[in-house]
């Protein structure tokens, strides 16, 4: 059996997908961006310690945190009837969900949905999350088949953690300071960005370094190919593992 051999189900996107695309990350960016310069991008954490934080730890809580902190920061620009981002819904995911926020933007006649992936990097901590997982290779590859406008964002949110003293109560409260951010979408990530991880389940699709990251446009069936191509490319998955992944997942023609 050969790959070349399969019957594809091919998904064709909409032709508008990479404006819509480029539209909600752009609102993203624009409800982010006026967070920071209000200076309301920090999360407070009172504590009864009077020596600090433990710094050199503080990144194992600090990334639920932030994740936390950007759903709320979405939830109360949808609360703001006609807001200027034109955000109409946001739905937090269970903890096991492909993504962890569902966002939808209304633009002209059309509604657009984001499945937004947060993910916390320390800045101050040499290759903090730098190549981290993303999502199931099985997971994404029959989420482009169901839904060929399936818009699958990164998050990728920079924070710095610090102590600072109360005047008020004279004991050290931690200081959670988102930093920078950027949104990606997953199908316009280059080839040599991505990477496939072959351990848990069918396998792990990963970026290599979130922190620099290029852009290279495809088709929603050229995305399909490419992750196919990293499946097969490991020395752990045959072209029969990939057959039963595709039967089973109905990606292919019966």
């Amino acid at each position: 059996m050969k790959y070349e051999d399969l019957i594809f189900k091919i998904p064709q996107e909409s032709a508008t997908y990479r404006e819509d695309s480029a539209f909600v990350i752009q609102q993203i960016t624009a409800i982010l961006d006026a967070r920071k310069a209000a200076n309301d991008n920090k999360i407070v954490i009172n504590t009864n310690l009077k020596m600090g934080l433990p710094l050199e730890n503080i990144n194992k809580i600090a990334g639920p945190m932030i994740e936390a902190w950007a759903g709320e920061v979405f939830a109360g620009i949808r609360d703001e009837a006609n807001n200027e981002y034109c955000l109409i819904n946001v739905e937090a995911q269970e903890r096991l969900g492909m993504a962890d926020i569902i966002l939808q933007f209304r633009k002209e006649d059309s509604v657009l949905t984001g499945n937004i992936d947060v993910k916390a990097t320390a800045n101050d901590i040499p290759n903090s999350g730098k190549g981290p997982n993303i999502t199931s290779f099985s997971r994404i590859r029959t989420a482009y088949v169901k839904d060929p406008d399936f818009m699958f964002i990164i998050l990728s949110i920079k924070h710095r953690v610090y102590s600072e003293r109360n005047r008020n109560t004279g004991l050290v409260d931690g200081v959670m300071e988102v930093v920078d951010y950027n949104a990606y979408d997953l199908k316009f990530i280059s080839d040599a960005d991505i990477n496939y991880n072959p351990a848990l389940g069918t396998g792990q699709i990963q970026i290599k370094d979130i922190h620099y990251v290029t852009y290279q446009y495809r088709t929603t069936w050229e995305m399909c190919q490419l992750l196919d191509q990293k499946y097969l490319h490991s020395s752990r998955r045959t072209i029969d593992d990939f057959y039963r992944e595709a039967t089973r997942n109905q990606w292919i023609k019966s």
